[in-house]
């Protein structure tokens, strides 16, 4: 009896054991990825236009797990503007991204610290450090701060929310705002210029570029996603909008785009 009684117990130890064991293998982490590729009317960074006239094809892929992330990201011009008619322009890759990046929680708070390099075609190469903190309630409030430390030194700091309204069970429009602040170490680095695009010899600093976003995500099976998308950016002062007119390919300081990403996650 006492024989059994042991057996008995050892085989629901290890009943235990076995479900316990399944459930942590089941709550476990495991790497993910995501594989996506857009194609976009302009190609608009920080308010500045990069592109003109062409359609720009940007694909991305992240790798992550427990946290850490590593992100390609690549920009390809399929016209590239010269003011030049004599000079020839074909397709081209000018713009490769390479981004590190740890993603935690301190309760309500989403928090993500990490590197970005820009390896830039006819440009010299930089670098970032940058730090966002996102709170998870309405309209998703999130702040990032980004600091150049390499070939252009600066800091740009962002402001954003963003709200997602349910169209159907499983589709629904994205909407987001944000403004950013651009704020150069040195004249040498991002000189600010005047209406004429004159420079002033001050280093240029101040409340840069606002953004609009609306888009609307399309689940295509399990692991595929297409998301059609318009955006606006525009200055937010007449400061910045000579900067960014002066800078830009089109001459203009405001840009509507949009495109369509397709994206797949696993």
């Amino acid at each position: 009896m006492e024989t059994r009684k042991k057996i008995s117990l050892a085989v629901l130890g290890v009943l235990w054991m076995v479900q316990f064991g399944s459930v942590a293998m089941a709550e476990e982490e495991k790497p993910t990825a995501d594989l996506s590729v857009s194609a976009l009317s302009k190609y608009v960074w920080r308010g500045f236009e990069y592109s003109k006239d062409s359609i720009v094809i940007q694909p991305s892929m992240t790798v992550g797990y427990k946290g850490f992330s590593a992100n390609v990201w690549g920009n390809v011009d399929t016209d590239v503007y010269s003011a030049d008619p004599t000079v020839s322009t074909t397709n081209a890759w000018n713009e490769t991204d390479f981004t590190l990046a740890y993603d935690w929680t301190v309760g309500p708070v989403g928090m993500t610290a990490g590197y970005i390099y820009y390896g830039l075609d006819g440009f010299e190469d930089t670098q970032e450090i940058f730090a966002k903190a996102s709170l998870d309630t309405i309209l998703a409030p999130t702040v990032a701060v980004y600091r150049d430390f390499d070939h252009a030194p600066a800091w740009y700091v962002t402001f954003g929310v963003s709200h997602s309204v349910p169209l159907t069970e499983k589709i629904g429009l994205d909407l987001g705002a944000q403004v950013g602040y651009l704020s150069a170490d040195d004249v040498d680095d991002i000189e600010e210029v005047d209406s004429s695009f004159a420079g002033t010899g001050n280093e240029y600093s101040g409340f840069h570029d606002g953004l609009l976003t609306a888009s609307i995500t399309i689940p295509v099976g399990e692991y595929i996603a297409v998301t059609p998308g318009v955006n606006y950016s525009f200055p937010l002062s007449s400061k910045a909008g000579d900067l960014i007119e002066s800078s830009s390919m089109s001459g203009k300081d405001n840009f509507v785009y949009g495109g369509v990403t397709v994206s797949m996650a696993f």
